[in-house]
Formats: structure tokens, C-alpha cells, sequence
């Protein structure tokens, strides 16, 4: 069975194009507050889980013995955009383990935002490993294995002790045996696993109501969601979606992109978590519905939140005359 069509894109008062997908709310008892589409289906999260991989830098113990401040927390679970600020933390977080960029194995890319790219280039620079939006991440996995006298080079592979830890992190928060069989290789050479959608919201849930997951791997949790909650810039960049989200509910909502039109995130205070996919991968679609699905969360207790986000799920469109020509809507078909 197909999943419904979830998102609209309107040309004039016609619908454009349409974009299917599934969405689940889930409570930390693992129970689905409410859904749409095939939430049991095998979904590769891509970057929407770095949370749940920078765990073991803080249950390790070496975020505290590198003394990582809450903006390096966040850098640690970004998908940034590889401005100035990014790369110049990044390698501060690999210097005080010792290391370079150059003990990086994510790849280099340009920076993904385009007038970050053009002022790198424009300054005669080109990018580095230190560049890739999962910079952060791996400088997190670097330090870990150093904190704890392990071989670096390596280290993205899934029989090294750094993916180990976090594979049995994931499968821990989201109840799910992450055989080989549901293994892929992600766009910065670590393994990404697929699981269900309601598995990951619910392993968001446990992490912020602290149940059915140990007290040390919530906290480690919580630390994190916190710090990009404080610091949401570090985890994305300027006129990022996950930053707006995060501002518009200061301190009460984390939400964090993955590509192919993924997001996962949570509400703490409510003990929430929830996960997104859009089928054919379209982020437009997925900054919509993420957003929807906040205000749909906020809607029985708090009306101005829930304004707030129905406001960033509505994308209006302009042509090159900034003339008014359709919008990006949520339609919650079913």
C-alpha cells in the first residue's frame, strides 16, 4: 500500500506536484500518538540520528576530558553548512586530541551553501575534509578513540570499536537488531542503519523521559539535545531549517535534518519523539511536514507554538520577479 500524499506544491490554484510519505509521533512507552503512512517500513535515517552516534563521546567520558563546551556538543551532531565558524571549530575539537584534519576519513566536499562556497572561493580557498557538514561528527569519533587508546585509522568502519559503540547505542534507543542485511554506507563512509520509523521516535522518547533506557545513556543524550538546542547554529548554519525550528520553540523543541527527506527530533518537555520520511527524498517536503508535525504536537496545550510552526510548514513560492506563484503545503491526506 502506497503512503498518502502528505505534501502539496500549488502552481497558481492548481496542485503542482505531490509528495508522499510517513510520519510517527511516539511516547516513551513506545506508543504512536499519532501517524500516517507505513511507519514500520526499514527507513535509512542518514544524518537525522547523530544524536544517537555522538553518545559514546559522552558516555566515554571524552567530551568532558577534551572539555567540549555545548557549541562543540552541537558540532558533534551537525549537518553544517561548513562556514567559517564550523571548520574553525571542528579543528579545534581534533587539537585538543591531538589530531589534524588531516586524521578526518568523511571526505571532502564544498560546503553545501552556496554563498559559503562562493566566498571560499572567491578568497582563492578550496575545501577540506574540515569542510564536509559532518565535520563535527567525526572529529566526535576521532576523540572518543583517542580518549580511550584506540587506533584512529579506521575508525569509520563498522568493525572498528568506534562503530560498534554506536551501532549497539542505536540498536539500545530503538529496540531494533541492526543486522548487515539492513547496513548501507552513508555519504561520509560510516554505516547507516535502516529501521522503522516508529523505532527511531521512540528511541528520541526514551532518551528525554529517561525511560527504558539507562540514566547514563539519557543523560548523554539529553547533554546533546541540549547543547544544539542551545547552540542550534552549530548543529546547522545560517538560514538553515533545523535552526529555525529550534528558535521558534527556544529550548523546547530539537529537530534534526537527514538527507533524502528525512527528520527526527524531539519535544522534551511533553516526552515526545517523532520521525519523517518523505519518499522521494525532497527536502522541501520534509521541512514542511517536520514543521506541521511540531504544531500538530503543540496543539492541544499551546496555541502560539502551534501558530508559529504552521506558519514554517507554509513555503511561499516566487518566480525570479518575486512574484507570487504557488506555495509548499501540508495536506495530511490520507
Amino acid at each position: 500500500m502506497a503512503n498518502p500524499i502528505l505534501v502539496e506544491v500549488t502552481r497558481g490554484q492548481a496542485v503542482e506536484s505531490r509528495h508522499r510519505g510517513a510520519v510517527a509521533v511516539v511516547d516513551d512507552a513506545g506508543r504512536v500518538v499519532f501517524s500516517a503512512g507505513d511507519v514500520e517500513a526499514k527507513t535509512f535515517p542518514r544524518s537525522a540520528i547523530k544524536v544517537f552516534q555522538a553518545i559514546p563521546l559522552v558516555e566515554s567520558g571524552a567530551a568532558d576530558a577534551y572539555g567540549f563546551s555545548a557549541r562543540a556538543l552541537s558540532l558533534a551532531c551537525a549537518s553544517h553548512s561548513g562556514e567559517p565558524g564550523h571548520v574553525a571549530l571542528a579543528a579545534e575539537m581534533l587539537g585538543r586530541a591531538g589530531l589534524s584534519g588531516e586524521a578526518l576519513e568523511c571526505g571532502c566536499h564544498w560546503p553545501f551553501d552556496q554563498p559559503v562556497a562562493l566566498a571560499l572561493a572567491a578568497e582563492g580557498g578550496g575545501p577540506t575534509a574540515l569542510h564536509n557538514n559532518c565535520s563535527g561528527k567525526h572529529a566526535g569519533f576521532l576523540c572518543t578513540a583517542v580518549h580511550l587508546g584506540e587506533e584512529t585509522r579506521g575508525y569509520v568502519d563498522a568493525v572498528h570499536p568506534v562503530q560498534s559503540r554506536v551501532r549497539e547505542a542505536m540498536e539500545d534507543l530503538t529496540g531494533t537488531a541492526l543486522e548487515p542485511d539492513a547496513c548501507g554506507i552513508d555519504g561520509c563512509s560510516i554505516p547507516t542503519y535502516a529501521a522503522p520509523l516508529r523505532a527511531f521516535a521512540h528511541g528520541f522518547a526514551k532518551i528525554v523521559s529517561a525511560q527504558g533506557v539507562s540514566a547514563e545513556r539519557s543523560a548523554a543524550g539529553r547533554r546533546l539535545i541540549e547543547a544544539s538546542m542551545t547552540e542550534p547554529w552549530f548543529m546547522a548554519g545560517t538560514d538553515r531549517a533545523c535552526v529555525a525550528l529550534m528558535e521558534a520553540a527556544p529550548g523546547r523543541v530539537f529537530a534534526k535534518t537527514g538527507a533524502e527527506g528525512v527528520f527526527c527530533g524531539a519535544v522534551p518537555e511533553l516526552g515526545l519523539g517523532f520521525a519523517l520520511k518523505i519518499d522521494d527524498g525532497a527536502t522541501r517536503a520534509s521541512e514542511a511536514l517536520v514543521a506541521a508535525t511540531i504544531a500538530r504536537i503543540f496543539e492541544a496545550g499551546d496555541k502560539g507554538a502551534t501558530e508559529r510552526f504552521e506558519a514554517l510548514s507554509r513555503k511561499i513560492l516566487r518566480n525570479w520577479e518575486k512574484t507570487v506563484v504557488g506555495e509548499v503545503r501540508v495536506v495530511w491526506a490520507s
